[in-house]
Parts: C-alpha cells; sequence; structure tokens
C-alpha cells in the first residue's frame, strides 16, 4: 500500500475534515508512514482557512493498534540495539498527539473499534471522542515488558489518576461504556449511529466563528498547566483580547438584535 493510501482527506462543503486511517489489514499502526501521514495532515489542517473542524476516524476492525511492533523490532539490529530508531520514531508520535493539542481546529475521534496503546493515545489527544458501544481500549504495554509511558502522558490528562494507573498496571481492555464513565470518551453510542452523532457534533462547532474556536482552543490547554491564580490572570488577558475581535463584536451584536451572526473569522 502506497504511503499516500493509508491516510485518506475528505473535507464537505461545511469544512468538515475527515482524516481516516486506511491501512485496516494491519489494525491501523502508528507506523513511521502513518505518523508521516497524520503529521502532515494536521499541519496543514491548522493553516488551511477552508478546514474548521477535524474528525478522525478509522477504516477496519481496529482504530488504531498502536505502535508498530513488527517495525519496532526490526529496529533493535542496529549496532545501538535500536536506541536511535526507537528515539526516533518516540519523537515522532509525541509531535503528532501535541500536534492535535496544538491544532487551532477542534479534532474529534470517532473510534468504531479497538484503540490499545498509542491507539488510545490518540483518542486522549482529540478534543472530544466518541465510540460505538462494541469499541474497547486498553495501554497494554504491561503484559509485553513495555510500560505504556506515552500514552500515559494523554491519558492521566483526561482520566482520574487512580483511573489511568488501573489502566496502565493492569493494561486490560475496557468498554466503551466504561471509558465513558471515567472520561476517556464523551459518549458510547450504537455503531450504527456513531458516524451521525460525530458529524452532528461537528457541524454544530464548524458553524462557530473559526477565531473564537481557536482562541478558546489554545487558551484551554494553556491554564491546565497553570495555578489557579496563573490560570485566571491569562485568562482574562483572554477574554479581553476576545471582546476586542470583530467576531465577539458581531455575535454580541446579533445575539441583542435576535438574528443570526455573520461571522468574519477574525
Amino acid at each position: 500500500m502506497e504511503k499516500r493510501d493509508i491516510l485518506l482527506r475528505d473535507l464537505d462543503a461545511d469544512g468538515i475534515l475527515r482524516l481516516t486511517l486506511n491501512d485496516g489489514a494491519r489494525r491501523n499502526p502508528l507506523s513511521e508512514a502513518m505518523l508521516f501521514e497524520l503529521g502532515s495532515a494536521f499541519a496543514k489542517a491548522g493553516s488551511d482557512p477552508e478546514v474548521r473542524v477535524i474528525v478522525l476516524a478509522a477504516n477496519g476492525p481496529a482504530f488504531c493498534a498502536g505502535h508498530d511492533l513488527k517495525e519496532m523490532t526490526a529496529g533493535r539490529a542496529a549496532p545501538d540495539r535500536g536506541r536511535a530508531y526507537f528515539t526516533k520514531v518516540m519523537t515522532a508520535c509525541s509531535g503528532v498527539m501535541q500536534a492535535i493539542v496544538a491544532c487551532p481546529k477542534p479534532v474529534i475521534a470517532e473510534v468504531s473499534g479497538i484503540a490499545t496503546a498509542a491507539g488510545c493515545q490518540l483518542v486522549a489527544s482529540c478534543d472530544i471522542a466518541f465510540a460505538a458501544e462494541g469499541a474497547q481500549f486498553s495501554t497494554p504495554g504491561v503484559h509485553i515488558g513495555l510500560f505504556c509511558s506515552t500514552p500515559m502522558v494523554a491519558l492521566s490528562r483526561n482520566v482520574t489518576n487512580k483511573h489511568a494507573m488501573e489502566m496502565l498496571l493492569g493494561g486490560d481492555m475496557i468498554s466503551a461504556g466504561r471509558a465513558e464513565d471515567i472520561g476517556l470518551v464523551n459518549r458510547a453510542v450504537p455503531a450504527e449511529a456513531l458516524t451521525e452523532i460525530t458529524m452532528e457534533m461537528a457541524r454544530k462547532i464548524a458553524s462557530k466563528s473559526s477565531m473564537t474556536l481557536a482562541t478558546g482552543k489554545r487558551a484551554f490547554y494553556a491554564q491546565r498547566e497553570m495555578t489557579l491564580a496563573e490560570a485566571y490572570d491569562y485568562a482574562s488577558g483572554v477574554m479581553v483580547e476576545n471582546m476586542l475581535a470583530r467576531d465577539a463584536e458581531e455575535g454580541i451584536g446579533a445575539f441583542i438584535e435576535k438574528r443570526a451572526p455573520h461571522w468574519q473569522d477574525k
């Protein structure tokens, strides 16, 4: 399969970009090729004014099974036993996860199959996630002597410490319903309704000012790393700048005048 085929791109008239992992026969692993394609896609989408929302989906029975362990094992043949190669892959993977968070466009995961290890990390890195009721999630590295340390970063920022540690130390699969209970996904829904529900949310978000969405997403992730006082000081500054934006002026005016706003996205 050619590199360009393992990640499908489809941009609709509403500005919703569907990125579909398309290496289903291999359970959509985060191979070097897939990481490159994802990194390029998020970089391009982030600066494309036509893109308003990104949906990350997958073809096949697995959403994403994590790193390509065959590729990783082959890397051990190097004189350094794979140190340089492993570093390269982990850096690329971490870069993709951070690109999702840093992307000014909201990213929604549409999970229809299993999401394990770095695949679970991929789901946790998205802003919103919907899962089919039959989907399952795990960070199973402990079963093969490899703690899921990088998936831990995204997982621990989405669920409570004890729930994260249960997944990381136990390594067992959890259901979509359990993933909803602990906050890993927003909702577990019937499989036949998954795409409809995901796209309904995507269209709702796409109808908003892209300037407002980018401002809010950036502020949300920035303030989480601050103390309470720092967060309020930072968020207050963001609010002032947002109030001065043309779309805030238009939106407030439209609300007062009881009409639909006309966004300029600035």
